[in-house]
C-alpha cells in the first residue's frame, strides 16, 4: 500500500527526551517432521523464529558486519518503511540475519528510508554503527510503505542547509557544521527522530540523524549521534565549531521539525 506522506498528514510529537541522556555529539556550549527428509523453511520463517537472539538496530549499537551502503552520494525514490513490530535484519535478501529493527527509535516510531529494493526485500539504511550500515528487510504485514517527497542537503564545506520537496527548493539556510577537529561526518543518512531538549534547551526540538561522529565513540555517556538542531548564538552559522552537529537557525528547525521522520538527509 503505497502512501505519501506529507509534512501535513504526518504530525509527529516530539518526544520528551534529554539530548544529554543520548549523547549527541552537540552539546559543548563551545517444528519436528518424523523419520522422513527434513522440512524445508523459506530464510524469513527462521528469522522469525532467530529473532529475540538478535540485538536491536539502535542509534546505541553496532553491526561492524552490515553491508556499507553502495551509493553514500545516491538519491532514492522517498521510500520508506515504517516498521510496526520488530523485524529481522538481514545481510541480504533471504541471507542471515543480522539484527533486528525494533518498532521504536528514541521513543519515537521507526521510520527508514529504502535505498533499493528486490522484490518484497528492500535494503534500508540502519541508525547503527559503522556509519553507512544497511541491511535488508522483507516488507510483509509488520512493515508499512510509504513515501516522503523531501530531502534535505548539507553542503558541509559551503556550511549551507538545503530542504527540497519533489526536487524543487523549498527552504535554504547558512548553517553552522562540526570543527576541523570534529567534522561533521558524510555520507547518506536520515532523520530518526524528533525530541524536545528538556535540560540545556540550547535547542527546543533536537533531530538526530541516523549517523554518527566519526571523531567520538561516545560523547557525554551516549554513542556521538550527529543531530540538527538550533542554537542560540547566530554568530555559529556559517561557522565550522560544532562537535560535529549541523546548526541550525530558528526558521530552518520549525521547518525541519515538520518533515517526516525516515526524511532523506544527505551530509556531503
Amino acid at each position: 500500500m503505497s502512501l505519501r506522506r506529507t509534512a501535513g498528514r504526518t504530525a509527529r510529537v516530539a518526544r520528551s527526551l534529554t539530548a544529554a541522556s543520548l549523547g549527541l555529539a552537540c552539546l559543548a556550549m563551545t517444528g519436528c517432521a518424523g523419520e522422513g527428509a527434513p522440512v524445508e523453511r523459506p530464510p524469513y520463517a527462521m528469522a522469525k523464529a532467530d529473532l529475540g537472539m538478535q540485538a536491536d538496530s539502535t542509534t546505541f549499537t553496532e553491526f561492524p558486519t552490515a553491508p556499507t551502503d553502495p551509493a553514500p552520494g545516491g538519491l532514492t525514490e522517498g521510500v520508506v518503511l515504517r516498521v510496526q513490530a520488530d523485524v529481522a535484519v538481514h545481510q541480504s535478501p533471504g541471507g542471515p540475519v543480522i539484527a533486528k529493527l525494533p518498532a521504536k527509535q528514541l521513543n519515537n516510531p521507526t521510520w527508514v528510508p529504502v535505498i533499493a529494493e528486490q522484490g518484497r526485500w528492500a535494503q534500508v539504511l540502519l541508525p547503527s554503527r559503522p556509519n553507512g550500515a544497511t541491511g535488508w528487510v522483507l516488507e510483509d504485514d509488520q512493515v508499512e510503505r510509504a513515501r516522503t517527497p523531501y530531502v534535505v542537503d548539507v553542503e558541509i564545506d559551503a556550511r549551507r542547509l538545503t530542504v527540497r520537496r519533489d526536487g524543487a527548493v523549498i527552504g535554504e539556510w547558512v548553517v553552522g557544521v562540526g570543527a576541523a577537529d570534529s567534522p561533521t561526518p558524510r555520507g547518506r543518512t536520515y532523520i530518526m527522530a524528533a525530541i524536545e531538549e528538556t535540560v540545556t534547551k540550547f535547542s527546543p526540538i533536537i533531530l538526530p540523524l541516523g549517523i554518527h561522529s566519526n571523531t567520538f565513540s561516545t560523547y557525554g555517556g551516549g554513542p556521538g549521534t550527529v543531530a540538527l538542531h538550533g542554537w542560540p548564538d547566530p554568530s555559529v552559522f556559517g561557522q565550522a565549531s560544532s562537535d560535529g552537529c549541523v546548526r541550525v537557525p530558528d526558521d530552518a528547525l520549525r521547518l525541519l521539525a515538520k518533515l517526516p521522520l525516515g526524511t532523506l538527509v544527505h551530509l556531503r
